[in-house]
């Protein structure tokens, strides 16, 4: 059996037997990450802070599924809209699963499901909800590589997961 290292309000550290430690979240056990891209080929990115990280994240919007016990039925296909909403403004009328897994398999239980949306409306202003402060950014394909490119030399770190959503939006 697994040993409890710590437990916080939403993680917990353990250790196999073997060894090895890992995080697991206690709330929920699946995340979901949105691509989104508006008709004219615009992604929808969103920027906030990342305390574990110690700063700003340019990412595809993203959420815990079923993080709250209000939402503990919640499915992915809910999460996803949800997500996209607070975080965006925006609505889509298609959303398809095209990917998932592990997250970070060597740290942690936390798996992912990766979708693309589209079909995209913005019907409020996103940010993000009470404890959140993001900034909404519509991007270009064909100037994606370039912006991100200068806000990375501003400091600002890029999310890998991106560019798996690219991939899948445009192939």
């Amino acid at each position: 059996m697994d040993e409890i290292l710590a437990e916080g309000r939403f993680l917990r550290l353990r250790r196999k037997p073997s060894g090895w430690e890992y995080c697991e979240r206690t709330n929920c056990h699946w995340a979901v990450v949105i691509a989104a891209m508006t008709d004219d080929r615009r992604l929808l990115l969103v920027e906030q802070t990342r305390p574990p990280v110690g700063g700003r994240v340019i990412e595809l919007p993203a959420g815990l599924v079923g993080d709250s016990p209000e939402l503990s039925e919640e499915s992915w296909q809910v999460a996803a809209r949800r997500e996209l909403l607070e975080e965006t403004g925006y609505t889509a009328d298609r959303i398809e699963e095209v990917a998932r897994g592990p997250l970070s398999p060597g740290l942690g239980t936390e798996r992912i499901v990766l979708v693309c949306a589209t079909g995209l409306r913005r019907v409020a202003a996103g940010g993000g909800v009470d404890s959140e402060d993001i900034t909404v950014h519509e991007v270009g394909l064909d100037e994606l590589d370039q912006w991100l490119h200068d806000r990375m030399v501003a400091g600002i770190q890029v999310d890998p997961k991106l560019y798996a959503g690219v991939y899948f939006l445009t192939r």
